[in-house]
C-alpha cells in the first residue's frame, strides 16, 4: 500500500466505484496519480476538474495525517491492490478502495460465511442461530463468520462464533477503532481476542450520520461465498445484504419461519421468491456452499458420529419412535412416550442440538 492509496479516498467526485475504476484502468493508485492529466480525462473518461485535482495531488496531506491516525490506534489499512485484501471482495464492481482492519488479518484470508439478521430476534432465531454455528464448527475446518455486530442476529451469530473457537469479522459502519453501537464494545473485544476483526471503509474524517448502513451491508455481502439470514421482517437491513449479495453472484439461504411469526416474514418471502435457498441445518449450509472440500470429516461421517453420541434415556425412548414413524408432530411422540408436553420439548431440544433430529413445519420432527 502506498500513500496514493490513501490520498485517492479524499478525491472529491470520485466515489467507491471510481476509484475501483481507476485503479483498474491503471493497475495502481499510484499510477493514477502518476497518468497525466489528458489520459485522465481521455482514457478514464474523468471530468476536467477531477482530473486536475489529481493532477495537483488532491488528497495527499490528508491521507498523511489518516496514516499517522491508524499507526496511533493499531489500525491496519488494506488496499484493493495488496495480497492481503480479501479475494472475492475485490471481484465487486463497487468494492471499498481501502479496508481498515483492527485484529487479526489473516481472519480476510479464509473462507468466509456471512449471516444477518432483524434486531428483534426471536428466542427461535437465537436457538438456530447457536445450532446452525454449532454444527459448522463441529464440521467445518478453518472458516471466518462475517456479521455486521448489530443487535439481535448479528450479536448473537459473533457471540456463538466465540463459545465455538470460530474467527469472526465484524463489519462496522463507523469509523474504527470505535464500536457502534456502544454496548457491544465489550463483544468487539471478545471478538478480537477470538482471533477475529474489526473493519471498516470508513476514513477517521468520515461523519458519523446514520447513512452508512447499506454501504456496510454491501462489504458483508461481497467478503463471503454465500450469505444466510437467520431472520427477517418483510424488510430490513438483512434483505438488502441478500439482494446484494444475489447481485454479486453469491449463494443466498434464508431460515424458514411460522407463516405467522413477523420475524420470518422477509426469510419466508427470500425462499417464496426462489431468491434464497431453504436451509436448516449446517449440513445444507455447506451443500449449498459446496464446502465438502473444507469439511474435517464428510457430511455421511458427521451423521454417523452423531448417532453414536451418548443419549439419556428419555432421548432413546424418544428418538426410537423416530425410527417406526417418518415425521412425527408433537402429538404423536407424547402418545407413544407418554410424557408431558413440557418434558417433551426439553427432550426434542437436547437431540436437536446433538444433530440427530429437525424442526418442520407443523410441529412436525425428522430424523436427520
Amino acid at each position: 500500500m502506498t500513500i496514493e492509496d490513501v490520498a485517492i479516498l479524499y478525491v472529491q467526485g470520485l466515489g467507491v466505484r471510481g476509484v475501483a475504476h481507476l485503479i483498474d484502468h491503471y493497475g495502481s493508485a499510484e499510477a493514477v496519480y502518476s497518468a497525466p492529466m489528458a489520459s485522465l480525462i481521455a482514457d478514464a473518461g474523468l471530468r476536467k476538474d477531477i482530473a486536475e485535482n489529481i493532477s495537483l495531488g488532491e488528497g495527499i496531506s490528508v491521507a498523511r495525517r489518516e496514516v499517522e491516525y491508524c499507526r496511533k490506534h493499531g489500525i491496519f489499512m488494506v488496499a484493493a491492490t495488496d495480497a492481503e485484501y480479501p479475494a472475492l471482495l475485490r471481484e465487486t464492481g463497487d468494492r471499498p478502495h481501502i479496508l481498515f482492519v483492527k485484529g487479526n488479518i489473516e481472519a480476510l484470508s479464509r473462507p468466509m460465511l456471512s449471516m444477518v439478521g432483524t434486531r428483534e430476534m426471536s428466542p427461535s432465531g437465537q436457538h438456530i442461530t447457536n445450532r446452525l454455528i454449532e454444527g459448522l464448527a463441529s464440521t467445518v475446518d478453518s472458516f471466518t463468520l462475517v456479521s455486521g455486530i448489530a443487535y439481535g442476529v448479528d450479536a448473537a451469530c459473533h457471540r456463538a462464533a466465540i463459545a465455538h473457537h470460530i474467527p469472526s469479522v465484524a463489519v462496522l459502519a463507523n469509523a474504527l477503532p470505535e464500536v457502534n453501537p456502544t454496548p457491544h464494545r465489550q463483544l468487539a473485544e471478545d471478538i478480537l481476542k477470538n482471533g477475529g476483526a474489526l473493519i471498516s471503509e470508513l476514513t477517521s474524517q468520515s461523519r458519523q450520520n446514520g447513512k452508512h448502513f447499506i454501504a456496510r451491508n454491501r462489504i458483508i455481502a461481497g467478503l463471503s461465498m454465500g450469505v444466510v439470514v437467520v431472520e427477517s421482517p418483510a424488510s430490513g437491513g438483512a434483505l438488502s445484504t441478500a439482494d446484494l449479495a444475489d447481485g454479486y453472484g453469491r449463494a443466498v439461504m434464508a431460515v424458514p419461519g411460522r407463516v405467522t411469526d413477523v420475524s420470518s416474514f422477509g426469510t419466508n418471502n427470500l425462499i417464496r421468491s426462489g431468491k434464497a435457498r431453504l436451509v436448516m441445518t449446517a449440513q445444507d449450509i455447506i451443500c449449498d456452499m459446496d464446502w465438502e472440500r473444507y469439511c474435517i470429516k464428510t457430511i455421511t461421517e458427521t451423521m454417523q458420529q452423531n448417532e453414536s453420541l451418548s443419549l439419556t434415556p428419555d432421548e432413546e425412548m424418544v428418538f426410537e419412535v423416530f425410527k417406526s414413524v417418518a415425521q412425527p408432530d408433537v402429538q404423536q411422540l407424547i402418545n407413544a412416550t407418554g410424557y408431558t408436553i413440557g418434558e417433551l420439548m426439553m427432550i426434542l431440544m437436547g437431540l436437536e442440538l446433538k444433530g440427530l433430529i429437525r424442526t418442520l413445519p407443523g410441529q412436525r420432527y425428522e430424523r436427520i
